[in-house]
């Protein structure tokens, strides 16, 4: 389904990498302070990476900017290790080709909507959630836990995509990256969801497949628990001592107990 959005140049200004820089690192200890099964209430999960492959669509849209402006196009696995730090930081990794640095200025306000419409247009076109996604979010739902979508993703988008996959069902929760003033990294959007559910951070888990996830759940005192086939620039997320690693969503379940008192 194709959809029209528009994101705001004030909200996407909180997407500079600066929050990815200033970190964190000691909320990410050797040793969890969690031990498996997780007795939680509340599941909230990554959305691209881990839930969804957005990659294909969100590499078709970048090229189609490029192309637009005239600029090399890049290929898809690259494009795909650039995601993670919300659109407009996207945006500039495309136009300049690599991880860090700015592009002119000028270039991104040319080439910043040229993108926003491009990926309005597919935004689920090729996307596709992950293999035994839709059996664990169906499984979590049945046994009793509070599923959230916690994402960097900018709203106009994200809403759109899990609607279009059907998604939108399983979360009484969505959380964007231009919902809050601030975004993973930051534990804001966490404890955010731990207080609309009532509950402290240690009922609840974080399962995400990059370094933002596991520094946002370190920093709001919640176990994190990662994915290894998403966008973690092909860092092996066992690297990130998080509290397990599954190959898929299926496995989730495995590692958790619904807490009840």
């Amino acid at each position: 389904m194709c959809m029209d959005a528009q994101v705001s140049r004030t909200q996407d200004a909180q997407e500079r990498p600066a929050a990815t820089k200033t970190i964190m690192s000691n909320f990410m200890p050797k040793t969890s302070a969690f031990s498996l099964p997780l007795a939680v209430k509340m599941v909230m999960i990554d959305l691209d990476g881990t839930l969804i492959d957005t990659a294909p669509d969100i590499a078709a849209s970048a090229n189609k900017m490029l192309e637009q402006l005239s600029l090399p196009t890049h290929d898809p696995a690259l494009v795909a290790t650039w995601i993670g730090n919300g659109v407009g930081r996207l945006v500039k990794r495309a136009l300049i080709g690599q991880l860090e640095g700015e592009p002119d200025s000028a270039l991104f306000e040319k080439g910043y909507p040229i993108f926003l419409a491009a990926y309005a247009k597919c935004v689920s076109r090729d996307s596709r959630p992950y293999p035994g996604v839709v059996d664990a979010l169906e499984e979590l739902k049945q046994t009793g836990f509070s599923l959230a979508c916690i994402t960097n993703k900018a709203e106009a988008f994200t809403l759109p995509l899990l609607r279009d996959l059907g998604l939108d069902k399983y979360f009484e929760l969505v959380l964007s990256g231009d919902t809050l003033p601030k975004k993973k990294p930051d534990p804001l959007p966490l404890i955010h969801a731990c207080k609309h559910f009532g509950i402290s951070p240690d009922h609840g888990v974080l399962v995400g497949d990059s370094i933002n996830d596991t520094q946002a759940a370190r920093a709001a005192g919640m176990p994190i628990i990662l994915v290894p086939y998403g966008y973690n620039r092909g860092q092996d997320v066992n690297e990130l001592n998080p509290d397990a690693v599954v190959d898929s969503l299926a496995d989730l379940s495995q590692h958790l107990l619904l807490y009840t008192e």
